[in-house]
């Protein structure tokens, strides 16, 4: 049968059945130690193994559902697991499979199980262990309970924090220590972590349609590894805010040395985990924090948007372990936490002196121009969305902002109009990312040029606005924000009004939804048919700013 259109969309694979399967072998490929092999079993029985092993050490076994990649395979190597038993997504692995790996792997330095606190986990794997003992193998078991959303739970959920207890375990296991030893650190180290996580939203299962759970403005506070819900909702997505929250509820009440091991759920951004990091080093809860782990996916939970933050108080033992070298693909190196200490850059001089001085009329048309760009940040940003990369209204609004502030502080000088724009233009240089600060600078910058050698403020426009269709290439009728820009400062240099030419800005914008294909800027990359419709978002910003100049 056909998967449905709708299934699609949020999952990519070739059929469900064999999704695990497929996805193991894929990260066997991806091994940069070539030292995982699929053990072959039975074909509903998924085991994965170091293929370098030689059964003189104690093995450790772990595993689970999938769909928490790169748990578990992604920690079997020298120095962590021995061997991971994968279930179907979310669904714990049965007995059968546990048995086989426990009888394959294990020697006569015994086996340690690592298993985190589910039901079916513990069932499953707790059989096993006794089928293998009256088989004749010595067999222990940990199990991992380190998350704290629900700390009156007497049956507490294993989490991120149970890669703590391989990391500790495997490490111990490697330099030769028997059964007791290893089973003594992995016990000890369970009893070291606390973890909490937080996610915007739940996870997409494959083949099944999944609802929106999350009020959008919100985060779901301590929601499980298998889209769960949460015990409580924050009405907010302020990082420090969600940061504050999770540390008070993982961070020992005691002053020795600990680590941070910050996990992304599967669908946080790079962008978000590092600012997420920050907060959580800086914290003032998280002071005395000795190491960081991450941040990185390591136990997901498919593509949930979320991040979880394990603390795990630290022993010599624990702290030689975590930053011992391994040979797996999952794990990454603890890092000792060190303040920042940015280098001092040689500043130049700048090229226009600003020399602050009042002018209620000049600051008038300021604000006007600031404040509208500032209002129109959202939907500018939503037009963007449909023909762009979404982020026009920010980008101006960035240097509006910049602006407004510099002038509510006295600091522009409003009484020369050519050092006005001049430093207008280094402001947006600095402040305005991307093409658009550029070519605004450029704008500013040449204007003020023109102005300095005596030309009138519409000459000078226009010789800002050749210069910009200079350097970025664009044209009258490519789809930009010269289409608004252009005849509005032409009707300036025609000595018409600054209603005509905010009129003429007003036309030019509008005439961008039917252009067809743009040829400058990001539209550019975009078919026509996307773009039929939807204005630039560059031109309506410069459509708005001289429709409200009018009104002063």
């Amino acid at each position: 049968m056909p998967m449905r259109k709708e299934d699609m969309t949020r999952f990519v694979m070739n059929k469900k059945d064999d999704l695990v399967d497929s996805a193991l072998d894929g990260m066997i490929y991806a091994s940069p130690w070539r030292n995982l092999v699929r053990l072959q079993v039975d074909p509903r029985i998924r085991i994965v193994m170091r293929n370098d092993w030689q059964k003189q050490q104690v093995a450790l076994i772990s595993g689970g559902g999938s769909g928490h990649e790169p748990a578990h395979v992604g920690f079997i190597g020298k120095g962590m697991l021995t061997a991971a038993v994968c279930g179907d997504v979310f669904a714990s692995p049965s007995v059968d499979a546990v048995y086989n790996a426990i009888i394959n792997i294990t020697g006569e330095a015994g086996c340690l199980l690592i298993v985190k606190n589910y039901t079916g986990d513990r069932l499953n794997f707790g059989l096993a262990a006794e089928k293998a003992r009256k088989a004749g193998f010595s067999v222990n078991m940990v199990i991992v309970g380190d998350d704290v959303a629900l700390p009156d739970n007497p049956q507490p959920r294993g989490v991120a924090g149970t890669l703590l207890v391989h990391k500790v375990a495997g490490f111990v296991a490697e330099r030769g220590d028997d059964l007791t030893a290893v089973t003594e650190a992995a016990e000890a180290a369970s009893h070291a972590i606390a973890t909490m996580g937080v996610a915007l939203s739940s996870c997409h299962l494959p083949d099944e349609q999944t609802g929106q759970r999350v009020p959008d403005g919100s985060v779901e506070m301590g929601l499980g590894i298998h889209g769960e819900p949460g015990v409580d909702v924050m009405q907010t997505q302020n990082s420090q805010q969600i940061v504050q929250h999770l540390l008070e509820k993982v961070m020992p009440g005691n002053d020795q040395p600990r680590a941070l091991l910050v996990n992304n759920l599967g669908g946080m951004s790079a962008l978000e985990m590092s600012l997420v990091t920050r907060d959580l080093i800086e914290s003032p809860l998280s002071r005395g924090s000795d190491y960081l782990i991450g941040p990185a996916p390591l136990m997901t939970a498919l593509d949930m948007k979320g991040f979880s933050v394990t603390s795990m108080t630290l022993t010599p033992l624990f702290e030689e372990a975590i930053c011992a070298p391994v040979e797996v693909t999952g794990w990454v190196q603890a890092v000792k936490i060190a303040p920042l200490q940015p280098v001092n850059a040689t500043k130049e001089a700048t090229a226009h002196p600003a020399q602050p001085s009042d002018n209620p009329t000049v600051a008038a048309f300021v604000n006007s121009i600031c404040e509208t760009l500032i209002a129109s940040e959202s939907e500018l940003n939503k037009l963007d969305a449909q023909v762009g990369d979404g982020d026009t209204g920010s980008t101006f609004a960035a240097g509006a902002r910049q602006i407004q502030r510099e002038c509510a502080d006295n600091q522009l000088p409003l009484n020369a109009l050519p050092d006005l724009l001049a430093v207008t233009g280094e402001r947006l240089a600095t402040v305005m990312g991307g093409s658009s600060g550029v070519l605004m600078a450029i704008f500013f910058t040449a204007a003020a040029q023109q102005l300095a050698e005596g030309d009138a403020l519409p000459a000078a426009l226009q010789q800002g606005l050749e210069k910009m269709k200079q350097y970025g290439g664009a044209q009258p009728g490519d789809r930009t924000l010269i289409d608004a820009l252009q005849p509005a400062i032409e009707a300036l240099v025609a000595g018409k009004s600054l209603a005509e030419a905010a009129d003429a800005a007003q036309q030019g914008s509008d005439a961008t939804a039917s252009m067809g294909k743009a040829k400058a800027g990001r539209s550019s990359y975009l078919n026509s048919a996307n773009l039929n419709g939807v204005s630039d978002p560059g031109a309506v910003a410069v459509a708005r700013v001289f429709v409200a100049l009018k009104k002063l």
